[in-house]
């Protein structure tokens, strides 16, 4: 009889594997408004009850308190946790979980970096983006 449980574990693990998941999924959570105050055996105790945690990694400093990452094992688990701890209320906070996705967290660090390298040209350059006489004259001709 042991057989069959193993037969039917395989089975639903093979059901799992054939699932098509949207490709913003991944086993990486990236999570908002959460009470400044709460512990990393809380986050475990939130988020742990939907599978195997990799790693948490709380925000600590002032521009990331409130936020953290959770890292699953397992995509299914990372999505399961998604779909269900969303709006998720603790300590009278509405959670927002999302799906991490690098190339939007990085964007915003090239977009930074692009602005800056361009104030540095006008700088360099003595453009400051402002309309002159000398343009007005091109302007009217």
């Amino acid at each position: 009889m042991g057989d069959m449980g193993d037969f039917g574990d395989q089975q639903q693990k093979g059901r799992r594997q054939n699932v098509r998941l949207p490709p913003e999924v991944n086993r990486i959570l990236f999570v908002r408004n959460l009470p400044y105050k709460i512990t990393s055996e809380e986050m475990y105790d939130i988020f742990g009850k939907f599978g195997p945690i990799r790693q948490i990694r709380l925000g600590t400093g002032n521009d990331t308190r409130g936020k953290a990452f959770v890292v699953y094992e397992d995509i299914f688990d990372a999505k399961n946790a998604c779909d269900h701890l969303k709006g998720f209320n603790v300590a009278g906070r509405y959670l927002v979980v999302l799906y991490y996705q690098a190339s939007r967290a990085f964007a915003q660090v090239d977009r930074n970096k692009r602005k800056e390298e361009l104030e540095k040209m006008k700088e360099k350059f003595g453009v400051d983006g402002e309309k002159h006489d000398n343009d007005k004259k091109k302007d009217e001709k």
